[in-house]
């Protein structure tokens, strides 16, 4: 297959571009940027040659043409570097682009984050609108996000070494954790609990550790961005609301291979699960394209009744059903919302039935495609 387009807006100046392993970063930043002077630090010799010495950046730059870019892959191996590169972007107005999988190991280190001299991107796995006409619902399910995975015809054993090498071996060697059987049970409890409200007592007992370790836990597989939480709408409550956030894989490929799932098919309780986990990936990825991204969460009563994703102020409510026919019950939850916040503008069902069309009491009903066109057009309120 040849090279996909990614939908990311890099800026001209110097910027920080993190997304979890995988996530095509390297190759991206190739096809921008043919002509710059190229570090990996993912190499060993290249690594520890920096590590030795970090000043030898500085010297290295003196040989380079000044309008010449320089793109440093895994940032975070050799934090000290940051320093050069700040003074080289102070003194000399050099560019960089630095690339990475976490910030953690950096701000732990407490090393050099520019002083706001650089922005920040973030690149997370394909979407539906870059993948365009080889997009395939059942392969996203199945197969996840991330590039290698999603292309390849079998991504059991793709999955199974991300998942033990990447997330398991380079997140202890990284120092992130120490105990890998006590990470090893929280990865699969956190699988359970994908796309729900976090109860941490809950997984710590599960895990057999502490609550704050499960916290921190948590915290490593957002700053990689293997995961994201998604915060409780709570703005305004007109009755009691929950508080705690859900979280979400960011391939729910690792998820596929965690609990050990066959293959996901429709109209089974996994693929709702699955299909609420790709819907958010398709909100993220197209929040991470805006210059000023909106707010997402969700909104919960203490009685059960939830809407799974409200976006900005309130201005849409989007109900995520994986079900080919959608039934009157179904919008219960979004006319809740709506007497709570009768200012919505805008109550989606996303689904898989083949039409659209609006029910008597307003709400949208949306194919999963239809929903994925008007948001890539910068068509749903709240998020654009």
């Amino acid at each position: 297959m040849s090279y996909l387009s990614r939908r990311i807006l890099l800026p001209e100046q110097s910027f920080f571009l993190w997304g979890p392993r995988q996530s095509g970063k390297t190759t991206l930043l190739k096809r921008r940027y043919p002509d710059a002077f190229r570090i990996d630090l993912l190499r060993t010799d290249e690594r520890m040659r920096y590590e030795r010495e970090p000043h030898r950046l500085r010297e290295v730059l003196r040989a380079l043409p000044p309008e010449q870019r320089v793109v440093i892959d895994e940032i975070q191996k050799v934090p000290a570097l940051l320093d050069e590169v700040h003074y080289a972007m102070q003194e000399t107005g050099r560019l960089f682009t630095l690339c990475g999988s976490s910030a953690r190991k950096i701000r732990r280190a407490h090393a050099n984050l520019l002083g706001g001299r650089a922005l920040k991107r973030e690149l997370l796995g394909f979407s539906a609108v870059e993948l365009g006409e080889t997009f395939g619902l059942e392969r996203m399910l199945n197969h996840g996000p991330l590039p290698p995975h999603y292309l390849a015809g079998d991504a059991g054993e793709l999955q199974a070494a991300y998942v033990d090498q990447y997330l398991k071996e380079e997140i202890l060697d990284e120092g992130l954790v120490r105990d890998l059987p006590a990470f090893d049970q929280f990865l699969r409890a956190a699988a359970i609990g994908d796309t729900e409200v976090v109860n941490f007592s809950n997984i710590a007992r599960e895990s057999g550790v502490a609550s704050s370790t499960i916290k921190g836990y948590y915290e490593v597989l957002e700053d990689t961005l293997v995961g994201a939480f998604l915060p409780a709408f709570t703005r305004r409550p007109k009755r009691r609301v929950q508080h705690a956030p859900k979280f979400f894989f960011r391939d729910v490929g690792v998820v596929n291979h965690l609990l050990r799932r066959q293959r996901i098919l429709p109209g089974s309780e996994v693929f709702g699960k699955a299909f609420e986990n790709w819907i958010f990936h398709e909100l993220s990825s197209y929040g991470r394209t805006l210059r000023n991204p909106f707010e997402m969460a969700y909104w919960r009563l203490s009685s059960g009744i939830e809407v799974d994703f409200v976006l900005g102020d309130g201005e849409v409510a989007i109900e995520v059903k994986g079900k080919a026919r959608v039934r009157s019950h179904d919008t219960r939850h979004l006319l809740q919302f709506r007497k709570d916040y009768p200012a919505v503008r805008e109550l989606l069902l996303v689904c898989c039935e083949s039409e659209a069309r609006v029910t008597d009491e307003g709400v949208r009903i949306l194919p999963w495609h239809e929903f994925i066109d008007r948001l890539w057009s910068g068509d749903i309120p709240g998020a654009r």
